[in-house]
């Protein structure tokens, strides 16, 4: 079986962005494996190299997790999985979750990653949709959902049990799968029907390589990296666990049922980790905690999701020694936009520049490119390496998705005359207000930097006259009160950073705003309320109407 040149033809020179795009090639090898092209060759190299570190736990080797992951794929061929076959795999950040991706991506086979927050009904119909054969899950959701797994007609095989299993059998030969096969199924959504199924060849990895290199800092052993991404998203699988192991460095498998600032910072200071990604919700609760860490190892710090506000990017500074390196992407076509502070000026409040080997344009509602300052939908030109092969079982969204020859991601921003990306917002999010399209960034920044405001979301609610006004949905410090003069001093803040037609028309004081198991606020729960009070009154709807489907566009995995 050929195989790859190594991590060497994605160790990238330290350049500036300009410089890299313009020498930058892609190695895509015919055969490409997730399992074979990281860990296992590793194992071949350095076999006593750390791979895989579970705190206060396991600690495995590369020799060593690659050689249970061999036998592993013997125990699950031999009970009938083999090339091609979706099995799913709920079970959080472990040596036994880490076991089941490399041994079942060994034999070709499909993984569906499941996350235990979701509720039965995600559950059901993702193992439905996608026909799997198998299901590998943690005791506590077996013990939850064992009903569930029997009547969706799925074999579902305990995962505490892996280890013992793979001692017990001889290693098997990997199969010879192409850079093009299928590996990763990640439902995800758009702005309208049931959850879709992105499905990932096991070329993704590639394409993911330039971003996460550049918002690592140039990494060099030894690496160690450490996020509260789940695995069950391509933040947690392809933006930290795989892309290390590409490079052979150490990945911790930690993820608490509930994210505790003060546990993380003690976590990247017990473990020394030197790499970490933190979603933006993540790093707003670890500022609002208080606790100032005595001995932090980070070489870089990297978030996505939501644009940060330039007063976070400060903190970082402070706290962590280092800026915060942003970067851009979805589960369809992720790290496409992005930060790397050594070498390319930071902008704040900007999502970054292009990475290499990826052309990221702006496209008008015609599919016209736009002039810079002009905003556009962010497109992706096809191929691309990073691009997903299509919709599980529909064809319908997966021409919709790519016509014309971009992957059309349905997120909105303008580019400046030096290449810098700046957000405004998903298509459904943006705000029409009186003929203005507002994004909620730029009101979420402003509201955020009054030092009562732990989080804010702002929306547009039906209006009469304007068709939209702006909302503004606020949870506050702990020990703030809402008042009239609280109120005052945010509209405030929005008129001064934003602009007069910006200015929320109320604010809403919340004791919790609504967020997705990955920190994302769920503006469309906001929207929803705003619609249904508003029907109630008797107000018109927004002019244009805006997308029919209540969850106003969220992921689908946000949604359960």
């Amino acid at each position: 079986m050929p195989h790859p040149t190594g991590e060497e033809a994605y160790r990238l020179p330290r350049f500036a962005r300009q410089a890299l795009r313009a020498r930058f090639r892609w190695e895509i090898p015919e055969f490409f494996n997730l399992s074979v092209d990281t860990v296992e060759r590793w194992a071949r190299r350095t076999p006593e190299r750390e791979a895989l570190v579970e705190p206060g736990g396991r600690t495995l080797t590369y020799g060593a997790l690659a050689d249970l992951a061999a036998r592993l794929s013997a125990v699950f061929a031999a009970r009938g999985i083999g090339k091609g076959d979706v099995v799913g795999v709920l079970v959080p950040p472990s040596v036994e979750a880490a076991l089941a991706h490399l041994s079942l991506y060994r034999l070709g086979a499909i993984v569906l990653p499941l996350s235990p927050v979701f509720g039965e009904a995600a559950l059901r119909y993702r193992l439905e949709h996608s026909g799997a054969k198998a299901l590998i899950v943690g005791r506590r959701s077996l013990d939850v959902h064992e009903t569930l797994f029997r009547t969706a007609g799925v074999d579902a095989w305990p995962a505490d049990r892996l280890p013992a299993w793979a001692e017990e059998a001889r290693p098997a030969n990997p199969a010879a799968t192409r850079a093009d096969d299928p590996a990763l199924l990640v439902y995800t959504s758009g702005t309208t029907g049931p959850p879709k199924g992105a499905l990932l060849p096991h070329r993704v990895l590639l394409g993911h390589l330039p971003g996460f290199y550049l918002y690592s800092n140039f990494p060099q052993f030894p690496a160690r990296y450490w996020s509260p991404a789940e695995w069950a998203w391509v933040g947690g699988l392809l933006d930290v666990l795989f892309p290390a192991w590409f490079y052979g460095f150490t990945v911790i498998a930690y993820r608490a049922p509930k994210f505790d600032p003060e546990a993380a910072f003690r976590l990247l200071e017990t473990y020394a980790v030197t790499h970490t990604f933190l979603f933006p919700t993540a790093l707003k609760m670890m500022r609002a905690s208080g606790y100032r860490p005595k001995r932090l190892a980070l070489q870089s710090v990297h978030a996505g999701g939501e644009p940060l506000d330039p007063e976070l990017q400060a903190w970082s500074a402070e706290t962590f020694g280092l800026p915060i390196n942003e970067f851009y992407g979805q589960t369809e076509a992720n790290l496409l936009i992005g930060h790397c502070h050594p070498v390319d000026p930071l902008r704040p409040g900007s999502m970054g520049l292009a990475y290499p080997g990826h052309e990221v344009v702006l496209l008008d509602e015609s599919g016209a490119p736009v002039s810079p300052g002009t905003v556009g939908e962010i497109a992706l030109r096809l191929p691309d390496p990073v691009a997903f092969l299509g919709y599980w079982k529909n064809d319908a969204a997966t021409a919709e998705k790519t016509a014309g020859g971009f992957l059309r991601t349905g997120d909105l921003a303008v580019r400046d005359e030096e290449g810098y990306f700046w957000f405004r917002g998903r298509k459904d999010d943006i705000i029409n207000a009186a003929g203005y399209r507002l994004g909620p960034h730029d009101i979420e920044s402003a509201l955020l930097r009054h030092p009562a405001v732990a989080m804010a979301a702002a929306i547009g609610v039906p209006d009469p006259v304007r068709g939209e006004r702006v909302a503004a949905y606020v949870q506050l410090v702990s020990g703030a009160k809402p008042t009239e003069a609280l109120a005052s001093a945010l509209k405030a803040l929005v008129r001064n950073a934003v602009g007069h037609h910006a200015v929320p028309g109320e604010i809403r004081f919340v004791e919790a705003l609504p967020l997705t198991p990955t920190g994302k606020l769920m503006r469309h729960v906001l929207r929803a309320e705003a619609r249904a009070r508003a029907a109630e009154a008797g107000e018109a709807p927004p002019f244009g109407g805006g997308p029919s489907d209540p969850n106003g566009g969220e992921k689908a995995e946000d949604r359960a």
